[in-house]
């Protein structure tokens, strides 16, 4: 597959605002592709989405059942530093992902990162929204095990507004 590439980490990000999710809230249709047991695999899904505190947070409810998942976006913006932060709670275990992915939007893309290691190897996870439009918009999810210079791209979510 071709894919878009991830767009580059900025050196100064940003500064976060309120409201920088607000295109993400309503009803959405989602077509997702993800590697599943090593292939990709296309699946439809849907989210509601609520901007909540005036814009300082996001919730999404993303329901997946062709593939029995469902989980809670986060995203909440710490006001003092300007730094959003990306966090996932799968329903099945319940538990908020800490660190979440810190990032900003820069140039119409929202751009969120960790890092981690995994196999003893340092590896930076990216999770991306862009083609930003009132109507649509994209979020792919990406590691890096060369600190940011090549992305391998695991899940791509086309969203539609419903």
């Amino acid at each position: 597959m071709n894919f878009d590439p991830i767009p580059p980490l900025p050196e100064t990000p940003t500064p976060g605002r309120p409201g920088d999710f607000d295109f993400l809230s309503g009803e959405w249709r989602i077509h997702n592709r993800s590697i599943v047991d090593g292939e990709w695999t296309e699946y439809p899904g849907e989210a509601t989405v609520y901007a909540i505190l005036a814009g300082v947070g996001s919730v999404e409810e993303l329901r997946i059942p062709a593939r029995n998942l469902s989980g809670m976006g986060l995203r909440l913006l710490d006001v003092e530093k300007s730094v959003w932060s990306d966090h996932w709670v799968n329903a099945r275990s319940g538990v908020v992902t800490v660190p979440g992915q810190l990032g900003s939007f820069e140039n119409g893309a929202g751009i969120f990162v960790t890092d981690d290691f995994a196999d003893g190897v340092a590896v930076k996870y990216a999770g991306v929204w862009d083609n930003i439009t009132p109507c649509s918009c994209r979020w792919r999810q990406a590691s890096s095990r060369d600190g940011g210079q090549t992305w391998a791209q695991n899940w791509i979510m086309e969203w539609v507004r419903a």
